[in-house]
């Protein structure tokens, strides 16, 4: 009984290993090797992406038996797709080099994710494994919300310590590192690190005493975040004698940093010294100060002197200095300046006799023909690859001054995202592309001040300030379309004044 025992065991054995030597087929005739299930080394378990960016799941994957397919599944990304390798390459193979890419909605709010990748061999053998998706992957530099410009002014006065109160504000889309600040020249500021604690804000503010003299103090900005992404601004501290400024601006509002352009408002340069204002005032008790740096009311803000509101001062800021008052609603304002004299004045003229640089009705024909029935031209406000992909970003214009426009409509709202680059110009859209007889562009695409009328009958711009800028060829026309980079997301509100020549972008009460 015993060796009758033993010889069945092996004759079970053996046919049990030929079985595994020769394996099976499945329905494509394909034959098992050594009958284990794959082998899935990912490059990693973990991801990192964000809304509206993507990710890729990467590996190498064998099994000596073959491999059919490949599955990635995430139903709460509604992710279903299966890499089927044979239909692909005809065969199964032994090796594949996994990278598959998949791009997250900009709408989605969920925090994190699990895809599960499966492999599957000839003999229907599978191996799964979890990659953990997160949505706190960092793709943007640091941005500097505010900060000192390319030249940052004190003015000396007797008996007066120079002051300058440096505020810097700096956001990331996830976690900022520090703040690094070197000023040169100043000890306290070489290089002075500010760390932002875990948070995707840091706010500095601090007041500086200067040396009382004339002296130029270089200064750079490093804003660096949890990857070591990196952003840099440079400026340069001037402590000076009162000078004959380059540029001059009007501010009507306390924020000044939360616009995409337009505010403060420049004004002109027109004389030694001298600068002239024209505004529109919509309210009575308007107030308003004069600023040779547009980023902040600090280091020099001109207005009227505490003590004598006839004559024009200025101050390290607007709390030394009184603001001039604009007492007519629904007028526009002339206002000279003489920094050097300190003098001012104000004058007023109604909208009828505020003109534009072209004859045009709003809402009427341009000096063009139609057919029956088409629709009139109106003013829009135009972008894509030509203003005729305008659609429907039309202007209102303004109830009490028929020079004055806006987009959008009061109700509706305009939703600018963190990051977008702008490219528009604007125009008077017609259906049948008929847009380039009523057109202004931007004195600069980036870093737009004014606004200047271009006219194709004449191939000229006739109310460009002294200059006289032809229509450019091809490309180059893009350097006076706007294209402005949104630095904070949310709704906003284009203005527009045909007869300042003046635009800005603020956001949408």
């Amino acid at each position: 009984m015993r060796t009758r025992f033993l010889k069945v065991s092996l004759l079970c054995a053996f046919f049990a290993a030929g079985v595994f030597v020769t394996g099976c087929s499945d329905d494509n005739g394909y034959s098992d090797v050594d009958g284990q299930s794959p082998v899935a080394e990912l490059k990693t378990t973990h991801l990192q992406s964000a809304a509206g960016h993507d990710f890729t799941i990467e590996g190498t994957l064998t099994d000596a038996d073959g491999i059919s397919a490949v599955r990635l599944t995430c139903a709460e990304l509604f992710l279903d797709k299966t890499i089927d390798l044979i239909e692909i390459y005809g065969e199964p193979k032994t090796s594949y080099n996994l990278s598959y890419k998949f791009n997250i909605s900009k709408n989605e709010i969920g925090e994190q994710f699990t895809v599960k990748v499966t492999v599957v061999d000839i003999g229907g053998r599978e191996t799964s494994q979890d990659v953990l998706v997160t949505m706190d992957g960092d793709y943007e530099n640091p941005v500097f919300v505010k900060a000192p410009g390319e030249k940052a002014i004190v003015l000396l006065a007797d008996g007066v310590t120079p002051t300058y109160t440096l505020n810097v504000s700096v956001t990331d889309d996830q976690v900022l590192k520090y703040l690094e600040i070197l000023i040169e020249g100043l000890p306290d500021y070489s290089p002075l690190r500010v760390m932002a604690d875990g948070k995707g804000e840091l706010n500095f503010s601090k007041k500086i005493e200067l040396t009382n003299e004339v002296k130029d103090y270089k200064m750079t900005f490093t804003a660096v975040d949890n990857t070591d992404k990196s952003t840099v601004v440079k400026s340069v501290l001037s402590v000076s004698e009162l000078q004959d400024f380059e540029k001059m601006y009007l501010a009507d509002t306390d924020d000044l940093t939360n616009d995409v352009f337009g505010v403060p408002m420049v004004i002109n340069h027109t004389g030694s010294f001298q600068y002239k204002a024209r505004y529109y005032n919509k309210e009575e008790g308007t107030q308003i100060y004069f600023l040779p740096q547009k980023e902040s009311f600090e280091p020099v803000c001109f207005g009227l002197n505490l003590e004598d509101k006839d004559k024009l001062t200025y101050a390290s800021g607007k709390d030394g200095v009184n603001p001039i008052v604009l007492e007519t609603p629904n007028v526009y304002y002339e206002i000279d300046i003489n920094i050097k004299e300190a003098t001012y004045s104000l004058k007023t003229y109604s909208v009828s006799e505020a003109t534009d640089p072209i004859n045009y009705e709003y809402g009427q024909l341009c000096d063009m023909p139609r057919d029956a029935g088409e629709p009139q031209f109106n003013f829009y406000i135009g972008w894509g690859d030509s203003p005729q992909n305008a659609g429907e970003h039309l202007f209102v214009q303004d109830a009490n001054n028929p020079h004055l426009f806006y987009y959008p409509a009061a109700g509706e709202t305009w939703s600018l995202e963190s990051g977008e680059e702008m490219n528009f110009i604007i125009s008077n859209y017609h259906p049948n592309g008929w847009w380039d007889q009523v057109e202004w562009r931007c004195d600069n695409s980036t870093d737009i001040e004014k606004f200047g009328y271009f006219s194709k009958a004449d191939n000229v711009n006739p109310n460009w300030e002294g200059t006289n800028r032809k229509w450019a060829d091809g490309s180059s026309v893009q350097d006076y379309w706007m294209k402005p980079t949104i630095t904070k997301g949310g709704n906003y509100r284009f203005e527009f004044d045909a007869h300042l020549g003046r635009g800005k972008i603020v956001p949408a009460n």
